[in-house]
Parts: C-alpha cells; structure tokens; sequence
C-alpha cells in the first residue's frame, strides 16, 4: 500500500521542493506557537520547531506520513529567523556580508508506526556587500518570509559567493535525504 505524505507547512519553497521531484502531498497547515521555543542553540530549535509542527498535524489514517521541517540561518552564535522588516534584514544582510555562516533545517518525519528526526547543515558564504547592494536587496520584496533574510533560489543568488552542503537545504528542504529518510 502507498504512503501518502501529508506536508505540515505552508511555505512555497517546500511545496515547489517536493512537486519538483515529482513527490505527491497534501498540505495540512500545523497551527502552533513558534515562540515557545526558545532556545539559541540553531539545531535544537530547527529539531524542536520541527516536532512541534510534526505532533501538531493529525494523523488521520495508517497510511499517512506527516513531514514537517523548519530552516533557520546561524551566524556568530546568533540565529537569524525571519526579517521583522526593513530595518531587521537590512541588520542581517549587513551581518552576513563577507562572512561564512550556516543553514539549519530540522525535519520530522512521522506514521503511525515511526517518529524519525534529522538535521542538515549546510555553509554559505557571502560575497562582501556594499551599502548599495544591502540597500536594493532589501529594498525587494524578498527578504521578508524568509530565515536570515535571503533567498538563494532567486535574487538572493547575487549574494553567495559559494556554498558547503545540500543547495535545497539553503532552500529549506534537504531533498535529497528526505527521499532517503522516506525510503528507509
């Protein structure tokens, strides 16, 4: 009998992640509160941010798996979440600019039978920035739904110099394990 995954989250990177290899779900929206997690430890939050959105989502049949995952950016000991606005990417970028930091998403995987968590770390470095490019970058609409106010999969490519690790994970899905997750 086949699976049928059921996504615990809204965002449209990871919807465009999974239609992309060609993986059917359904989106069942977690509603939780992101704030109880309080820790500044960036592994520990995107693990338990990514069980609470997992444990929020009913199971409703045996053949159901729930996915649910959550990305943070982590620079010099500091987590850096979503823009609150201008001002707040604009601290951000500035921060990130030059510098090498780290992409953390924490994935659940859950049936009835199974309950499975995984990180994945992947480096990205920054070109340095002018004033200018922070201010146009920002001045986009696309820093504002997105963990340390990029995204590398559109304009925020112009930032990165290089990257270490999984290109989807920076995106907010480590596709390729998950598949692998999935199978196992």
């Amino acid at each position: 009998m086949k699976k049928q995954l059921i996504l615990a989250s809204s965002s449209p990177r990871r919807q465009e992640l999974l239609k992309q290899v060609q993986i059917p779900f359904t989106i069942r929206k977690p509603d939780i509160d992101e704030s109880q997690i309080n820790t500044s430890d960036p592994i520990e939050k995107v693990k338990q941010l990514a069980i609470l959105k997992g444990r929020n989502v009913p199971i409703c049949s045996k053949d159901e798996v729930i996915l649910s995952a959550d990305t943070v950016v982590s620079y010099n000991q500091n987590i850096f979440e979503k823009p609150k606005n201008k001002e707040d990417a604009y601290q951000m970028i500035s921060k990130l600019s030059g510098v090498i930091h780290e992409v953390f998403t924490g994935v659940m995987i859950r049936s009835i039978d199974l309950e499975k968590v995984f990180v994945e770390r992947t480096k990205v470095e920054f070109w340095p920035l002018s004033e200018e490019e922070i201010e146009w970058y920002v001045s986009s609409n696309e820093p504002y739904d997105k963990a340390g106010a990029y995204g590398i999969q559109s304009l925020g490519a112009l930032l990165v110099k290089q990257i270490i690790g999984d290109y989807y994970n920076v995106m907010g899905l480590p596709i390729s394990r998950l598949v692998r997750e999935l199978r196992g």
